[in-house]
């Protein structure tokens, strides 16, 4: 959500409940053709559908995700007991690596959580792989549900061109954000206060360094972590807007500027000053986060998803704050958006029963499970009844970047083949392998290429 959030995320009215009833055939495995659902002919009341299988893949497969997908499945299956689930449950890599060859199956999962990117999603459209959700938002009124906002980010041309424009592919669950997780014992012990801007940040680094203990915790190993680190530092030097441009993959901006190289050098330096923990390149993401836990270093840059599995190893030792601007009351900027959407497919014999379950697993209901669970709901969000220290400050930093239209999105959108260019640039310019303008000239040659034809 990258555009004017505040009236949406915020404000976002959710609906449970089923919309009016039109009739349709019931009967298990002959619901009306995706291509030709109008809203009119979607059935919305799913204890109508009669017996249906429904496959669903999903990625929540950490503590707080698992629970609150556990508990909307059991109260879906208790709903509508003609409704049988089937879910399929994998890593975020796992489900990268298997969706492609699934969807391009004969019998693909009815549901699955795509990212949103151009390498997936947008992949997915051109491919014809996935059903447009307009009809289905239009009969459950989830324009009403999510602002534009949040929906551009499951958005695409029919052709898989455009992305943030179209048809509506997917709907999410969480949002996300972005920021710094930090040790509040370590912090103390070393004398130093939270950081109130980026000069302190970084002088607290200094700090922590000259103490012995490397403060920057991170696992590289599938290279995408290292994006969440560029992107925070880039926020620090790069304007939003032009941040925004790269990140949709749209043209008019530029990696080659002089704002993009000083974000890279200032990894190459804290690199070389050893701030972060050794071996980081080669270890992966989920030791990397379960060490911070157990009190490795001082600072974990990482998102929210990650906050109910800390705050229940750490307690109240962890914190959680945005990524300070260059003053304490500059407009705060954080990579974020919309977790995983889920979408239907194309081949999915049971479309108004995958467009039930999608409302239902996005109802007001649901957000509140959501927060109770330890997730930060994309809607809803204000409305939502807190508890802990740290689930307060992962809603209060949500908000206030939502509120400032600080949220850029995640740089691997860009392009199909983004997500490999910037995941292999950053383990070079990491590894001390590239400068940082063989740094930049690498991700301006993948993105210059295609939004010039594309963008």
């Amino acid at each position: 959500m990258s555009r004017n959030p505040r009236l949406g995320i915020v404000a976002a009215v959710g609906l449970l409940g089923l919309v009016s009833t039109v009739a349709c055939t019931p009967g298990a495995e002959n619901s009306a053709p995706s291509s030709q659902a109008t809203p009119s002919s979607v059935q919305t009341d799913a204890a109508k559908l009669g017996d249906v299988n429904l496959v669903v893949w999903d990625q929540e497969v950490r503590g707080g995700q698992a629970a609150q997908m556990k508990q909307l499945n059991d109260a879906f299956q208790a709903k509508y007991p003609n409704i049988k689930l089937k879910r399929v449950s994998r890593s975020f890599d796992d489900l990268k690596t298997t969706l492609r060859l699934a969807l391009s199956g004969n019998e693909p999962p009815d549901v699955v959580q795509a990212n949103n990117g151009r390498s997936d999603m947008g992949a997915f459209v051109k491919a014809n792989q996935l059903v447009p959700l307009d009809p289905y938002a239009k009969a459950y009124n989830w324009d009403q549900r999510y602002p534009q906002s949040v929906r551009q980010y499951s958005q695409y041309t029919p052709d898989g061109k455009t992305f943030g424009q179209g048809n509506l592919y997917g709907m999410p669950q969480v949002g996300e954000v972005v920021g710094i997780f930090y040790s509040k014992k370590k912090l103390a012990e070393a004398g130093v206060q939270q950081p109130k801007t980026w000069d302190e940040f970084q002088s607290s680094l200094a700090t922590l360094k000259a103490k012995g203990d490397a403060p920057l915790v991170l696992g590289n190993l599938e290279k995408w972590p290292a994006i969440h680190v560029f992107g925070t530092v880039q926020g620090r030097t790069t304007p939003a807007d032009t941040i925004k441009q790269l990140g949709f993959g749209r043209k008019g901006a530029s990696w080659t500027t002089d704002e993009n190289k000083k974000a890279a050098q200032t990894l190459t330096d804290w690199v070389g000053k050893g701030y972060f923990n050794a071996g980081f390149n080669g270890q992966d993401y989920d030791p990397a986060w379960q060490a911070f836990s157990k009190g490795k270093g001082t600072y974990l840059i990482g998102g929210t998803w990650l906050a109910e599995d800390l705050g229940k190893a750490m307690g109240d030792d962890v914190g959680f704050m945005l990524p300070p601007g260059t003053a304490a009351d500059a407009a705060p900027i954080a990579t974020g958006g919309t977790g995983l959407p889920f979408s239907i497919t194309t081949k999915s014999k049971n479309p108004d029963a995958a467009a039930a379950y999608l409302n239902f697993i996005t109802s007001a209901d649901a957000m509140n499970i959501l927060t109770k669970t330890g997730n930060l709901p994309v809607a809803d969000t204000a409305k939502q009844e807190v508890s802990g220290s740290l689930q307060k400050d992962v809603f209060a930093a949500f908000g206030k970047v939502v509120e400032a239209d600080g949220l850029v999105p995640y740089l691997d959108y860009a392009t199909p083949t983004m997500p490999d260019t910037i995941g292999a640039a950053l383990q070079d310019l990491l590894g001390g392998k590239a400068t940082p303008d063989q740094f930049a000239e690498r991700l301006e040659k993948d993105y210059g290429a295609f939004s010039q034809a594309n963008g």
